[in-house]
Formats: structure tokens, sequence, C-alpha cells
């Protein structure tokens, strides 16, 4: 996920000095989610309206500040590890070590590979979305990942993978209106896990790192290809971006199902089904908001425009 966070923007790879700035961030803000663990064995209560709070923070900074990777990191550092402290401090610790080296590891790999495909200079043509909409849409990933995050605390283990795919989707519904959200949302991650099941039907040839390797290779090209639009696509960059991110989700799992002996495919369908009531959840948590959104739009347009007349009128 954080290597798909890092390369899906067309951007050359950072400088050591921003890797270093990155490393140490990484190091302070999802380890914010190490402080919270005492909270949320004392005083739960507590510990979530400063989770809730932290989860609007992230997505304002991903909407507002243009800081995607930041916010993302936040909102995981907040929800999984502080949820994994309550089952295993050393756990919770593993998991911030690994953040660090596995972003240490994306942008060295950034630096061997972006000289050889640099990517054209093109203008960017995104409009920043207006004070009160960020507001709202960092009001409406925080509901998205909150009840995901409580529902995880009754079993941090078992559905860790929700709570990264509910991170991903409410970082999706900042890129989506009510009209697409249904096949941004749901059919991406449908996909994602057929390609998911795809990708351990055809590992099953031959089970070995190196098999798990090229066709991870072959995949990723596949995508790239989609997300780059070099394979012509009606749909959007978002989507396939959360194809590929449930597609990881799904077959991280999987391999600790296999080394332990139990069965991947009713696992996967059990995830995926869990998967899906997020999504229908997120779903509809978009097309909640931008009814409320609109409504109060009206209103305020409608109280205004009043208001004009009245003045027009003395």
């Amino acid at each position: 996920m954080l290597a798909m966070m890092l390369v899906s923007e067309p951007a050359p790879p950072m400088k050591l000095k921003g890797l270093l700035g990155l490393s140490v961030a990484i190091m302070l803000v999802p380890g914010l989610g190490l402080l919270l663990i005492p909270l949320l064995l004392n005083y739960p209560m507590a510990a979530v309206l400063l989770v809730a709070l932290g989860l609007y923070a992230s997505f304002y900074l991903s909407v507002n500040q243009d800081k995607g990777l930041m916010g993302t990191l936040l909102a995981l550092g907040i929800t999984m590890i502080s949820a994994l402290g309550t089952v295993d401090y050393s756990l919770a610790t593993m998991v911030l070590q690994s953040l660090v080296s596995s972003v240490v590891l994306v942008v060295i790999c950034q630096w061997l590979v972006y000289p050889w495909f640099p990517e054209d200079n093109e203008p960017e043509t995104s409009t920043k979305p207006t004070p009160e909409q960020t507001n709202w849409i960092a009001l409406r990933g925080t509901l998205i990942v909150l009840p995901v995050y409580l529902v995880a605390l009754t079993n941090p283990l078992a559905y860790m993978a929700m709570i990264m795919k509910s991170v991903a989707l409410a970082r999706q519904s900042s890129l989506v209106s009510a009209k697409n959200a249904g096949i941004e949302l749901l059919g991406s991650t449908f996909l994602g896990g057929c390609f998911g099941l795809l990708f351990w039907s055809l590992l099953g040839i031959a089970t070995n790192l190196w098999m798990f390797f090229l066709w991870m290779l072959l995949f990723g090209c596949y995508f790239s290809s989609k997300i780059y639009q070099l394979i012509p696509s009606r749909f959007s960059t978002s989507f396939w971006v959360n194809v590929v991110t449930t597609m990881l989700i799904v077959l991280g799992p999987a391999v600790e199902d296999s080394a332990n002996g139990n069965d991947v495919y009713a696992a996967m369908f059990s995830r995926l089904s869990l998967f899906v009531i997020v999504t229908l959840y997120a779903w509809f948590a978009v097309y909640l908001f931008e009814y409320l959104h609109v409504r109060r739009t009206q209103s305020n347009d409608v109280a205004s425009n009043v208001s004009s007349s009245e003045s027009s009128i003395c």
C-alpha cells in the first residue's frame, strides 16, 4: 500500500534529505498510536474521541494540504497501531518499524528505476476544494473509518485487514462524488478481490517465492498500464489504485493462512464479504453526506437571497 501511495503520483522521487525527513515523520506521526494504547486500556471513551479527532486531521491533511501520504500514515498509525497495541505492545512497535523500512525500500527502488522511466511534465488540472468542502470530506472519511475501528477493537488480529481497507476507501472517497461512488468504491473492491483470487490460483502452478515475485511483476505491469492509461480504460486512476490495494490486502493474509495450514479460499471469501459490507457502508456515507451538503448549500442560498431581497426593498 505504501509503495502504491508513493509511486502512483507522477512525480520524481524524493531526495535524501526528504527521505530522512519522511522517515522521522513516520516514526513520530504513526507513533501517536503507541501513545493511545494506555488510554484505550484505561480510558477507552477518551481514546476513541482522540482517534476520531486524529482521523479528521488526517483526512483534512490529505484533502486540503495535499499531504496524502502523511494523512494516510496518520490514519493507519492511530488505528492499526493502537488496535494492535491492545493485544501486544510488541506487535504495534513491529508494525511501526515495518512502516519505516518499507518507505525507505520504496524510495530506494524509485531512485534506481526513475532515471530509466521518467514521466512527461504535464500541467496540473486538479482544483483545490473549498474549506467547507474539505471539512465535509474530512468528516465523511472519519465516519467511514471510525465504526470499522470500533469493530476491530473487539478482535484486532482478525479485523486488521478491514482497518486497512476502510482507510483506503476513506482516502478514495475524497476523490469521488455520490454519482459515481458505486462504481468507484464497490466496483473496484469486487474487481480487486477477483484479481486476488486469480493471483492465488495462478500461484498454484508453482508455489515459490520467485513465482510470487514474477506474478506480482506481471500484475504490476498490467495495473500500471491501466493507472497511467497506457492501456485505455474508462475507469479513473483512483479506481485502479483501489483495485491494486484490495488485491494486496487480500493476498497478504492469504500467505499467512497458507503458512498456518488454514483454508485460503474460505478465508479469502470471508474477508471479501467483510470488504463488501465496509464498502457498502462507505457508499452510503458518501451519498448521505453529499445529500446533507447539498441541502445545507441550498438552505444557505435561499437565506442569502431572502436577505438580499429584504435589503433591496429597504
